[in-house]
């Protein structure tokens, strides 16, 4: 079960019109397309992607499941989203509500466990390892934990186990952190045991129907058998505009901590036919990812731009992100900049300077035109929304 419904608000303008998991990444994928990679390459063949808020995008993107291999006649995947029925019927109140409705969906197939895991996180997992822990110890609930530093774990749900990994506590975001064990929001779980904690949950009136704050402290109070799966590869919470241009970054050069080249573990998406991309005579491609259909006239550094793209001659794009099917005009200068897809800018366009940086990130939302000789400050976000908002120093 992939929760998919998330709003990201803290993407601002990229989560305007789009879902989280559905925002572009990594020049040819779409973020959502590391949880559905990790599901095929570990053998996983039914999956619920539970989707709420605009899901246009990220519907069209999931299609029948080809790219995935879960374009099956039994099982492969559904796209699950809040529906009326003759009892009545809700939009999603959290990531526990959102797997209660959808219990007739579980008990359509003949499974023993359930792996429950978001839609908006970057990493690559061997599932079919994890769920194989998880039998190994007779769990009732296996969570996925990564250590992170101690000055951040305040962000996540922090827990604590025994030398055999048995969890002893938990606490989501804590405020004084008892340990660095952070929960990546990955979760096997027995289906009886899952079914039985949904339905006293959703019991309690006082609950946010949440597994955080609800669902996996309730079980640990009961002394169910719940175990800790230690991960210690990459995994990043993509969650702000600038964690989301961290994630990008890390791709670019001969020691990226995340491989997209495993043969083993391929990242699949599902892209337009375009032609080969074309750099031009004149123009330079320094550490930087590009995909189909691009054409370079002037010169990136460090830059991840997507399919499609099209930069134009003397123009010069340092440290930035640019999305599906945006246009460059010629001689813009861009520094530490977001660009989202169909993004149009004039020529001679100013975009940051060279005193930016990842903490002062200037974000341009999907759609907009910015006019030829126009100048965006550091820090600065334009969206077709809500136009000229500083978003210095809270990205």
């Amino acid at each position: 079960m992939l929760l998919a419904g998330g709003q990201g608000t803290r993407l601002y303008a990229l989560t305007s019109q789009v879902a989280k998991p559905a925002v572009s990444f990594g020049s040819k994928y779409r973020i959502i397309d590391f949880t559905l990679s990790n599901a095929a390459n570990s053998g996983i063949d039914t999956v619920g992607v539970l989707t709420q808020y605009q899901p246009l995008v990220l519907n069209e993107h999931i299609g029948i499941g080809e790219p995935w291999d879960l374009d099956r006649a039994h099982g492969g995947v559904h796209v699950l989203a809040p529906y009326h029925s003759k009892e009545g019927g809700a939009w999603y109140k959290g990531t526990a509500n959102a797997i209660y409705q959808n219990l007739h969906f579980l008990n359509a197939y003949n499974s023993d466990h359930v792996l429950i895991v978001s839609g908006d996180h970057i990493y690559k997992m061997d599932y079919a390892a994890m769920i194989t822990y998880h039998e190994q110890k007779g769990a009732d609930c296996t969570l996925a934990v990564i250590d992170v530093p101690h000055k951040e774990a305040s962000r996540f749900g922090i827990l604590s186990h025994d030398r055999l990994g048995r969890i002893t506590s938990f606490e989501e975001k804590p405020k004084q952190p008892k340990s660095n064990h952070a929960s990546m929001g990955v979760y096997v779980f027995k289906k009886d045991a899952l079914i039985k904690a949904l339905t006293e949950d959703e019991q309690n009136a006082n609950s946010n129907n949440d597994f955080g704050k609800n669902i996996i402290p309730t079980m640990l109070s009961q002394n169910l058998n719940m175990y800790a799966y230690s991960y210690t590869g990459y995994w990043k919470d993509v969650g702000t505009i600038t964690s989301l241009w961290e994630a990008n970054m890390d791709l670019l050069g001969k020691e990226s901590p995340i491989n997209l080249s495993e043969q083993d573990a391929k990242v699949y998406s599902r892209n337009q036919p375009m032609p080969p991309a074309f750099i031009a005579k004149g123009a330079c491609v320094t550490n930087s990812l590009l995909t189909a259909g691009c054409e370079i006239y002037g010169c990136i550094e460090n830059c991840i731009v997507s399919e499609g793209v099209i930069v134009g001659e003397g123009s010069s794009l340092h440290h930035s992100v640019i999305m599906r099917g945006s246009v460059i005009g010629k001689g813009v200068r861009m520094h530490y900049a977001v660009i989202d897809e169909h993004v149009t800018l004039g020529d001679n366009v100013v975009i940051g300077d060279k005193k930016s940086s990842k903490d002062t990130l200037t974000l341009v939302g999907r759609n907009s035109v910015i006019a030829s000789d126009e100048c965006l400050p550091s820090g600065f976000m334009v969206d077709n929304d809500v136009q000229g908002l500083d978003i210095g120093g809270i990205v």
